[in-house]
């Protein structure tokens, strides 16, 4: 109890809607939120990191425990710098807008959360704790700040905008992703998934095809981490039922204690649909026969005579009964699959194009540039300098 009254009287200092700091917030240590009078929503994280979101922007505040370790970052993201277009997806707990950054003219995609339930709540505090920890980390989308509507007790996280869609969108197209393709991308993926592990100590806990992207210049990334787990130390273990049952791993479905080689089994599940094409479990008789199905029939494995060995080694790693005999991100990325295809030349990009008419996407990007300009002319006073800024190095327009 002296520790918490100690961490209470720490976040005094707290940032606030118009000065930038809010002074005097009490956090009930129930809740993992509290709204000032100001309109700056405070998040504390487990790790005693504190994140003050409000209309103008994020500040993430460390170190708030031992003072010779202070440090912060600010994300500026305001509310009224974005011009919002239509909905790009919806998920359980969240939508997703195409959005323009006014002041630097860059496509985003908005995820809106409402924060004032309790699971979407920490589903939230997860990405963003994520997001904020690896900005720009390879094989993971790119975070570019928060904002608080205090109007709709929504947050809007700001994430790099994915214009290829995610791997899901092009099997629907394409139906399958060829052996040289997809080795390239998950050597990409493994290197996000390698970081989340090894450097952030996060499980994902819902890999799949869904969850990752691809843009037009062909980088594949992983996105959605409102239900990933911290793990304090590499024998910590999570112990909790969460994510899509279709992707989880057999020691999940026994409710047991489980740790990243669950990971492991949901990217190979995916990786196997997306080479063959075919989710290889009957998932059209509920959950519960699925669940069966995975508990206790062999491990799912490609057909011999239309895959490589590598490839079929590969998934066959992955998909092991046993968590503690699958192999780690890190190893994966030596594995003969994806060393098999390293010296030839896979041009990630012209596969998108090749999905997806490229023509068309611009098209649909050019509408919106072409709005954004116009409402710049329209728009506020305010936002008229920004036109000056139209072709700097991060605009769209650039």
């Amino acid at each position: 109890m002296a520790g918490l009254k100690e961490l209470k009287k720490k976040l005094g200092n707290l940032f606030d809607a118009d000065s930038g700091f809010h002074h005097g917030i009490d956090l009930d240590s129930c809740e993992s939120y509290k709204v000032s009078d100001g309109g700056t929503l405070n998040l504390l994280s487990r790790s005693c990191g504190v994140y003050n979101i409000n209309e103008l922007g994020l500040q993430k505040k460390t170190g708030l425990v031992d003072e010779t370790d202070r440090s912060e970052r600010t994300y500026r993201c305001a509310s009224h710098e974005m011009h919002i277009f239509g909905a790009i997806g919806c998920g359980a707990s969240s939508v997703v807008q195409r959005a323009i950054h006014i002041p630097v003219h860059r496509i985003l995609a908005l995820k809106k959360i409402n924060i004032f339930e309790k699971e979407k709540r920490q589903q939230l505090l997860n990405e963003i704790r994520t997001l904020c920890e690896a900005p720009c980390a390879q094989g993971l989308v790119e975070f570019h700040g928060a904002f608080y509507s205090p109007d709709s007790g929504q947050i809007s996280i700001a994430l790099e905008y994915m214009d290829g869609g995610s791997l899901a969108d092009v099997l629907r197209v394409h139906k399958f992703i060829s052996e040289p393709i997809l080795a390239s991308m998950v050597q990409r993926l493994l290197q996000g998934l390698n970081y989340l592990h090894s450097v952030r100590h996060l499980v994902h806990r819902d890999i799949k095809p869904a969850n990752l992207l691809i843009n037009l210049k062909g980088e594949p990334k992983i996105t959605d981490f409102g239900i990933s787990a911290g793990l304090e130390n590499s024998m910590a273990m999570c112990a909790t039922f969460v994510g899509t049952v279709t992707y989880m791993s057999p020691e999940r479905i026994r409710n047991e204690s489980y740790s990243y080689p669950a990971d492991i089994w949901s990217l190979g599940l995916a990786i196997f649909e997306c080479g063959t094409g075919e989710f290889p479990y009957t998932a059209t008789e509920g959950p519960a026969n699925l669940m069966l199905q995975i508990l206790y029939d062999p491990s799912p494995s490609p057909p011999r005579d239309s895959f490589s060995p590598e490839f079929c080694s590969f998934i066959d790693a992955c998909l092991q009964k046993d968590a503690e005999a699958r192999p780690t991100a890190e190893q994966l990325l030596s594995h003969p699959f994806i060393r098999k295809y390293e010296n030839i030349e896979v041009d990630l990009s012209a596969f998108v194009r090749s999905v997806f008419d490229p023509t068309q996407r611009l098209k649909d990007l050019a509408d919106m540039l072409t709005v954004h300009y116009y409402m710049l002319f329209d728009g506020p006073d305010e936002l008229w300098h920004h036109i000056k800024t139209m072709y700097n190095d991060n605009s769209t327009f650039r």
